[in-house]
């Protein structure tokens, strides 16, 4: 996702258990986190994206390694919304496959009265 969409938040709640309310924009960080899938342990290696512009060139190297991809936005921001087709697109592309392991995430439902993005989009 782009940024400011809460993409770090997200990576910090699932790692650390708390929440971040401060905006400080990511350039890389990764994580490590063991968890159980259908009781299959199961390590996570989790690459947390800048979502700036102009680190938009790393994108490529990132997909390329990616085996599965959360797609962010904000609910409260229709760009955001409109430019995951984009990024989906990209993945798609830099994989060379129609079908590769994504998820949609509507981020900062916390802050319901602000959102532009409806529940049905």
């Amino acid at each position: 996702g782009g940024g400011g969409v809460g993409k770090s938040a997200l990576t910090i709640q699932l790692i650390q258990h708390h929440f971040v309310d401060e905006y400080d924009p990511t350039i890389e960080d990764s994580y490590r986190k063991q968890v159980a899938i259908d009781e299959e342990v199961c390590l996570l290696d989790i690459l947390d994206t800048a979502g700036q512009e102009e680190f938009s060139a790393m994108r490529d190297s990132y997909m390329r390694t990616g085996e599965g991809f959360l797609c962010a936005y904000s609910i409260t921001s229709r760009s955001s919304f409109d430019e995951v087709a984009g990024f989906r697109e990209q993945i798609l592309r830099v994989k060379d496959a129609d079908h590769v392991p994504m998820v949609l995430v509507g981020n900062k439902c916390d802050i319901e009265q602000e959102r532009q993005i409806t529940s049905l989009e």
